[in-house]
């Protein structure tokens, strides 16, 4: 196929014949510059949006904020434009991207958006105090986008939206007034974001609706869902309370396990090992600090160093036996 390539260059005069030559007798294969395209396409949605971001910062006295506002817009709606335009048709399996362009015009339309959503309740305070609305309506345009155009990084953008959007609703101004992040509101919304992900994840598996999208919302999940539970555990740190809560990570665990073999990801089975080692750790801690003895000090190391070492071996014997399935 190189060979083929090389000769139909050659033959309209796009390759001269010595060039053509030191091809055929170098034999230089063809390689892929993919990642380096996407790479700098990234960088220049980056660096696009922060000399705006500074442009505006140091005219914004003599450009206004009205201005600087419809210039945003401009920008994100004619990247809507462009994208809905050049769209492929959606489907409910995964959907290639028109090209690699295609997916960062798409990044930089959301960016613009969610810039121009914060920038009018910054300046107008359009939304007043309901910080939830300003969060919730970002977050429903972001889940459709990456629906609608098959765009993880989108969808990591909506499910991040949709953590500050819980979050917000919660405790608004407590939250940002006494930073208060060890209350039990927040241990509990955490604890449903974690469990509302997890279940999309599998949603997404079982009605075959975008499936490639799982395991975005099972990492978020399972990260969240986990951190919620131990904070559950420290938080209600006396039994029987503490108890239902180290009950609430077997369970999760079990799932996930289930799961990860499965689906064969080593991934996720070893966060259920680390999280779980955690938990354990914390119990094993416990335990001995009540004895209130100087051994018990050297016991606790021993334990961390015989754990650990059995760690490793868990983790070796558990990757043998994923391949072996």
């Amino acid at each position: 196929m190189d060979d083929d390539l090389y000769k139909n260059l050659h033959a309209e005069g796009l390759l001269s014949d010595e060039s053509f030559e030191k091809i055929k007798s170098a034999d230089i294969p063809l390689f892929s510059i993919h990642r380096e395209i996407k790479t700098l396409l990234y960088l220049g949605v980056v660096l696009l949006t922060t000399g705006l971001g500074l442009l505006i910062y140091e005219n914004i006295d003599s450009i206004g904020h009205t201005v600087v506002l419809l210039l945003i817009a401009l920008i994100s709606l004619g990247c809507f434009a462009y994208c809905f335009k050049n769209k492929t048709p959606f489907s409910s399996e995964k959907v290639n991207s028109p090209s690699t362009a295609f997916d960062y015009i798409l990044l930089l339309a959301c960016t613009s958006f969610l810039i121009f959503v914060g920038y009018l309740q910054y300046q107008y305070n359009v939304f007043g105090s309901h910080y939830g609305t300003a969060t919730f309506i970002p977050m429903l345009v972001l889940f459709f986008i990456a629906y609608y155009f098959d765009h993880l990084g989108i969808l990591n953008m909506a499910i991040a939206n949709l953590a500050l959007w819980l979050g917000v609703s919660v405790t608004p101004k407590q939250l940002l007034l006494n930073y208060d992040f060890d209350s039990e509101k927040i241990i509990y919304a955490c604890l449903l974001l974690g469990i509302l992900l997890i279940l999309a994840a599998y949603a997404t598996q079982h009605f075959n609706f975008k499936k490639h999208f799982k395991f975005s919302y099972q990492h978020y999940g399972v990260h969240v869902a986990y951190i919620s539970l131990l904070a559950g555990y420290f938080h209600y740190y006396q039994f029987p309370a503490a108890f239902i809560w180290i009950l609430g990570i077997a369970l999760l665990s079990f799932i996930i396990y289930r799961d990860a073999f499965r689906n064969k990801s080593f991934y996720f089975l070893l966060l259920v090992v680390l999280y779980s080692y955690i938990a354990v750790s914390s119990l094993v801690v416990r335990a001995f600090i009540s004895i209130n003895d100087i051994a018990a000090v050297y016991l606790l190391l021993i334990y961390f160093i015989a754990s650990g070492i059995s760690l490793i071996f868990l983790l070796i014997n558990l990757n043998k036996k994923l391949k072996a399935t």
